[in-house]
């Protein structure tokens, strides 16, 4: 299977980050999830959640507010809303605010993991984000006098260093043979994947990703450490905010 199908469904956002509105005929439909031929809706994964929006179709609108991922992706419709039916064209708009704001999150978290590991050498254990606020577990012995702020610092360095932010798609091989190409304690690709999408920092952070992100370190603004965690032995929660 392509590595941008998920069941019937073309995924855009994959090869196109910045898409926010896109044509489709609904392939399946029931107020539990609607299957389209395809789909900018990010369905969420690796600590990113789904994307919202809307589908527009014969003068209705519907509000989608999460997405399900199974055989097929399906769009979650806001409870009551009506439902276009199966071989209906919709025009569907994902939520940009929304979009843009987890892209700047996501990708600072991908600067905070390089630096953290450049630096101090410590893998992922775990992660969330919101827009604007996110967490990022280490696993962290210590923590040196100085490393919020260090961290904080170096994170705006990078930020401001306008570093390109490319994706691209190798086979699992050639993927797997870049130097610390997995950035998690813990391989999350499945062993199915036969092409990897990565996400590269130029200079900075290369790694497996699934996620949407912004085009360059500049794009997402400014980060600010907010506070760390004990989370146990050897782990510490960074949490992060990001501003402009």
């Amino acid at each position: 299977m392509s590595f941008d199908l998920h069941g019937r469904t073309q995924r855009l956002e994959l090869s196109d980050q910045n898409l926010r509105a896109f044509e489709a005929v609904v392939l399946e439909s029931t107020p539990e999830g609607i299957v389209l031929s395809k789909s900018a809706f990010y369905p969420g994964g690796g600590g990113q959640p789904a994307d919202h929006g809307v589908l527009l179709w014969q003068g209705v609108e519907t509000r989608i507010v999460g997405v399900r991922k199974g055989d097929d992706l399906h769009l979650i419709p806001a409870e009551g809303d009506p439902i276009p039916p199966a071989g209906t064209v919709v025009e569907a708009a994902v939520a940009d605010e929304r979009r843009s704001a987890l892209m700047r999150t996501h990708s600072g978290l991908h600067v905070l993991c390089g630096v953290v590991f450049r630096d101090y050498g410590s893998l992922v254990t775990g992660g969330n984000m919101e827009p604007y606020s996110a967490r990022m577990d280490f696993n962290l012995p210590e923590v040196p006098p100085g490393f919020k702020e260090a961290v904080e610092d170096a994170c705006n360095a990078e930020i401001a260093a306008d570093r390109r932010i490319d994706v691209r798609v190798l086979p699992r091989a050639e993927a797997f043979a870049i130097p610390d190409i997995i950035r998690t304690a813990t391989n999350l690709v499945p062993e199915d994947v036969e092409d990897v999408r990565i996400i590269d920092i130029v200079g900075l952070d290369t790694q497996a990703d699934g996620g949407t992100h912004v085009a360059s370190t500049k794009q997402i603004g400014r980060i600010k450490v907010a506070k760390i965690e004990s989370k146990g032995k050897g782990f510490r929660r960074l949490r992060i905010t990001i501003s402009d």
